[in-house]
């Protein structure tokens, strides 16, 4: 699995553009929208999203190459990075990325476009607290040790709750 650089890009970009601006999505819950993104794809289809690889760490899966990809389109003026403080101290900020520019859809086909706007609708609406408790109920999270990969292969031994492929019912 090799990381696909314009891919994560285009999802990132995607993702923040369509909810990025709302007041309880910030990197937790980005990191979550990206992990159910690419695992949601790879339970329908078999295959790699954007190839990203994720990490099981205390809030949830967390996604490796986020922090350095995210400061690169800060630099390349594609991202903007900010703090805002939820206690009025700086003791407890969130931090949000806003897309400077339009994500390349061009790179992105349909049955894509279909997953992201599908976990976009069933979890952007959580804030961090709700949606890293979320995340833990998922089988790839509990089975992977802590700050281990993750491995996608796990999201075929989803609870029903998490799965989002329709599989033959063997009993009969």
């Amino acid at each position: 699995m090799v990381l696909n650089r314009k891919k994560f890009e285009s999802v990132l970009l995607y993702i923040l553009k369509r909810c990025g601006s709302y007041p309880q999505v910030g990197k937790t819950v980005i990191y979550k929208l990206l992990y159910f993104s690419d695992f949601n794809y790879y339970e329908l289809y078999e295959k790699h999203l954007t190839g990203e690889i994720y990490r099981k760490i205390d809030r949830g899966p967390a996604p490796c190459n986020l922090e350095k990809i995210a400061d690169e389109m800060i630099e390349e003026n594609k991202l903007q990075k900010i703090e805002i403080s939820l206690d009025g101290k700086k003791q407890i900020k969130q931090i949000k990325y806003l897309p400077l520019i339009d994500p390349d859809l061009s790179v992105l086909n349909a049955r894509e476009i279909k997953v992201i706007n599908d976990v976009i609708s069933e979890i952007s609406p959580m804030n961090a607290s709700q949606i890293s408790a979320y995340s833990h109920g998922d089988m790839p999270w509990k089975a992977t040790g802590d700050k281990e990969i993750i491995d996608y292969e796990l999201v075929f031994y989803r609870d029903p709750v998490y799965s989002v492929r329709e599989y033959e019912n063997d009993e009969e």
